[in-house]
């Protein structure tokens, strides 16, 4: 701690979903220490990420691709597929935060990262700052839901609510309930919430897509190679289902066959009593349901000023390239599980590159995370 009360550090990790988890375990792995060398900080009140504000009824069962983190396996037996994903996967993350000792601080609110002093971040919190020369930014999209306005939504006197405090399909018995989006979210919350409604719309800006086959790996890798692209351009990030279609799985088979997957284009307006259409058609609803996706949670990067004139981060692989001490993890091709993991590994390998090109000092007796040994272990 320096004489101004702000403390000194190599690495500050924002986030401790799948991809902060991640890359706190490779700067352990490298031979860093927590609290000493970097430091984890999260605003979620227990371990678990964005998964522990899932709603009940997304059970393990129904969970698609979740990835185990690296170095500890996801065990799991045919009895968690019906409990909530958010507690197996709570409980997961906090066996791996115990194991691996990354001595996870929470709650902790990020406010600002700015320029700092002598090269370094100033990572201002509600714990206190921190002085970092590196920082792996792993905020992922749960904090900022997309509400999209239209013309009249302020008179509409049912209840709006988005996919961030979705509370499961027991809350919609017996009303008529309009499910705003095409994605992964939407489907799931209308097929679920058409058994006990007593009607749904659903309502999309594009036709959906369906994807009909297994999804194969190369399938995968040119889905997130357009991800890519649009990061490298400094475009904000789409998700990659946008680009690989929905899976049709037994259930959604069965939700088409029924009729409850047709979908009506994007109303004009919102009334009192629901929505309507400049072609005169109306529906009536008590709830409207946005499923209409997030937005990356870096607001706290504004005072850098790393988005570009399209609006998004450009980066090279995690590295921002307005500033290459800042890496975004969980962001664009790697918010999925598995490119987390790497995406986590990759960030400390090229931070590990910049410690050693920009040594720091500490203070007697605290280490030397800046030194040969560690930036070399870093890099392996």
């Amino acid at each position: 701690m320096n004489d101004f009360g702000v403390r000194d550090i190599d690495v500050v990790v924002i986030g401790a979903g799948q991809a902060g988890l991640s890359g706190a375990h490779h700067l352990r792995r490298s031979g860093l220490e927590p609290d000493r060398d970097f430091v984890v900080l999260d605003h979620a009140p227990h371990p678990g990420g964005a998964w522990q504000f899932r709603w009940p009824s997304l059970t393990y069962g129904r969970v698609h691709g979740m990835h185990a983190l690296p170095g500890m396996e996801l065990v799991t037996g045919p009895e968690d597929d019906a409990r909530p994903s958010s507690e197996v996967i709570g409980a997961y993350f906090t066996a791996y935060e115990h194991r691996f000792g990354l001595r996870v601080h929470r709650p902790v609110d990020v406010r600002a990262v700015r320029e700092g002093t002598g090269g370094r971040l100033r990572v201002e919190t509600s714990e206190g700052t921190w002085s970092a020369r590196a920082l792996i930014n792993a905020t992922g999209t749960w904090d900022r839901p997309f509400w999209p306005r239209y013309r009249g939504q302020e008179t509409f006197r049912g209840r709006q609510l988005h996919t961030a405090n979705y509370p499961g399909p027991e809350e919609f018995a017996g009303l008529r309930v309009i499910v705003v989006g095409g994605g992964a979210s939407g489907t799931q919350h209308l097929m679920e919430i058409a058994r006990v409604a007593a009607g749904t719309t659903w309502v999309t800006r594009r036709p959906p897509v369906f994807r009909e086959g297994p999804f194969t790996e190369e399938w995968g890798r040119a889905a997130v190679a357009l991800v890519d692209e649009r990061v490298r351009r400094g475009l904000p990030p789409q998700s990659v289902v946008s680009v690989t279609g929905l899976p049709v799985t037994e259930a959604v088979a069965r939700a088409r066959a029924e009729g409850v997957l047709d979908r009506l284009p994007m109303f004009d307006r919102i009334t009192p009593e629901g929505v309507a259409w400049d072609d005169g058609r109306t529906v009536d609803a008590d709830v409207i349901l946005w499923a209409t996706g997030f937005r990356p949670a870096i607001d706290h990067l504004a005072p850098l000023g790393l988005r570009e004139r399209g609006g998004g981060v450009r980066v090279e692989g995690t590295r921002a390239v307005r500033d290459e001490r800042v890496h975004l993890v969980g962001y664009g091709p790697s918010a999925s599980t598995i490119g987390a993991n790497r995406a986590g590994r990759a960030a400390v390998r090229e931070i590990g590159r910049l410690l050693e090109r920009t040594p720091g000092e500490r203070t007697a007796g605290e280490g030397t995370a800046g030194g040969s040994e560690e930036a070399a272990a870093l890099r392996a």
